[in-house]
């Protein structure tokens, strides 16, 4: 199981914290955000394949801001893909 952080853009929360085991998203955590909406989309996530969970929440937008805690955890899954 490797362990990642990402430092987020644009929104509220600060970083998150995931694992990715064999294709496998668990432990999500988003520092600072709204509690209740990031603690859901990290239920949500756990136990997800990677690409699953970029292609459901890479384009989602929070107030015209061009992103939110979902895409940046999208985007954060993508980073750890290419990374690894």
């Amino acid at each position: 199981m490797a362990s990642y952080s990402y430092k987020t853009s644009g929104v509220c929360s600060r970083e998150i914290f995931f694992d990715i085991d064999d294709g496998i998203v668990h432990n999500v955590r988003f520092i600072l955000g709204c509690g209740g909406n990031t603690q859901g989309v990290a239920a949500l996530a756990e136990g997800m394949p990677v690409d699953e969970v970029i292609a459901r929440l890479k384009d989602i937008d929070c107030n015209g801001r061009g992103t939110s805690c979902p895409a940046q955890l999208a985007k954060a899954l993508e980073e750890a893909e290419k990374n690894s």
